[in-house]
């Protein structure tokens, strides 16, 4: 489909020099092993080079940079899920991919301000593999550390199985797994592969890599044998061993995930022909991968059935599945928004403030954007009758 011809591939960079003798030593490789190295690549892929990602001086924003409500919304949750529990000590709180370590802070300033009880129990994690991103977290978050708050860094692997009662959860993490990309030809599920055509990154079809991608179609009850010929799409693969090995790690608790994404039968309805591959840069966005190899962000949406399945698979129940708007409204979203209205200002500089903090709210519940990202709680060892604010309204 793509074959680069034009300056934003830069042809005697170290990245894709790398990728480039991958393809050469095998003559082609999946789509999946080529998003891993863009991405991820040891020094050179976009998440491990020390530059500004997230934020107006990156690529693209997340929710906690929106607003500070949203990590505290998020500790409200946290900190009924710990009175659910029954209080534990510690209550370990396991954040995948923490990114600049805003969440963080907001988490952890609520929660110390507003639930000292819980505060005081908690043992915070991060799991992060962005070098860049461990200094600035460590950065955010000194004001607790030096003050003797549990804050560690870690593995996923470094976590003893069976060993947290708590919360694992993540933010926007999973849509940027590489993922494998398939399509029809004649009735067959194919696989297209990234090879080299004149020196430049382009696409070749071939037999699958793996049967777990015939597996998985089948594992989400979506037979996409019958689609149009040329009807491309993606598997997440990775998001299937992520969520066993988190189950695994913990004893009791809630496995919390928020990203953008659909069930199987949305993600996978004939009229989404093209799948939902994104690239992000400067702000802007496109669904070419082969252009700013290592400068650009590559995500997919994310299946939230494949997650559900898996989970239950592997020792979770189902608490819910919700729209991040009615999550968060179910949390107390609205009474800040009446607050803002009803609260009198000040000055002109105070209602300039609020003013971009209704905005700012008003998009993280805005159903065509942020407030349409999914939102799975899933439990392990608790009763199958769980109530949670956050679950208040399920879809």
């Amino acid at each position: 489909m793509f074959a680069q011809e034009n300056q934003f591939v830069d042809a005697s960079g170290p990245l894709y020099n790398f990728i480039s003798q991958q393809i050469r030593e095998r003559s082609r490789i999946t789509f999946a092993e080529f998003m891993d190295l863009a991405l991820y690549c040891p020094q050179l892929g976009y998440y491990a080079r020390p530059r500004e990602k997230i934020g107006a001086q990156g690529d693209f924003f997340t929710s906690p940079h929106l607003s500070f409500d949203f990590g505290e919304l998020i500790a409200e949750q946290l900190a009924e899920m710990w009175q659910v529990l029954g209080q534990p000590e510690p209550f370990t709180v396991v954040e995948l991919g923490a990114g600049q370590g805003l969440l963080a802070a907001d988490v952890l300033r609520y929660l110390d301000r507003h639930h000292a009880d819980c505060f005081n129990c908690l043992t915070y994690l991060i799991v992060e593999k962005a070098a860049a991103h461990i200094v600035e977290q460590r950065y955010r978050l000194r004001r607790w550390t030096e003050a003797g708050v549990r804050i560690e860094w870690t593995s996923i692997e470094e976590i003893p199985d069976y060993s947290i009662a708590g919360c694992i959860f993540s933010n926007e993490l999973i849509d940027a797994f590489p993922v494998h990309l398939v399509t029809i030809q004649e009735n067959v599920l194919k696989e297209v592969y990234v090879c080299l055509e004149e020196n430049r990154f382009a696409e070749t079809i071939g037999d699958l890599s793996t049967e777990k991608l015939v597996d998985y179609f089948k594992f989400v009850g979506v037979d996409i044998s019958h689609y149009a010929d040329g009807y491309r799409t993606e598997v997440n693969l990775a998001a299937l061993d992520w969520m066993s090995t988190i189950a695994s790690k913990l004893d009791r608790g809630f496995v919390l995930t928020i990203d953008y994404g659909y069930p199987a039968t949305r993600y996978y309805n004939p009229m989404r022909s093209g799948g939902t591959l994104q690239c992000y840069y400067q702000h802007s966005h496109h669904n070419d991968p082969y252009i700013y190899v290592g400068e650009q962000d590559i995500t997919a949406h994310v299946d939230f059935t494949a997650l559900q399945l898996q989970g239950e698979q592997s020792g979770l129940q189902t608490v819910g599945f919700t729209q991040q708007g009615l999550f968060l409204m179910s949390l107390g979203l609205g009474d800040r928004l009446t607050q803002i209205t009803q609260t009198e200002t000040t000055s002109t500089q105070d209602l300039q403030n609020r003013l971009q903090r209704r905005d700012a709210l008003h998009q993280l519940m805005n159903p065509m954007g942020l407030g349409g990202f999914g939102v799975l709680i899933q439990s392990k060892n608790l009763s199958q009758d769980i109530q949670l604010k956050g679950m208040t309204q399920r879809i």
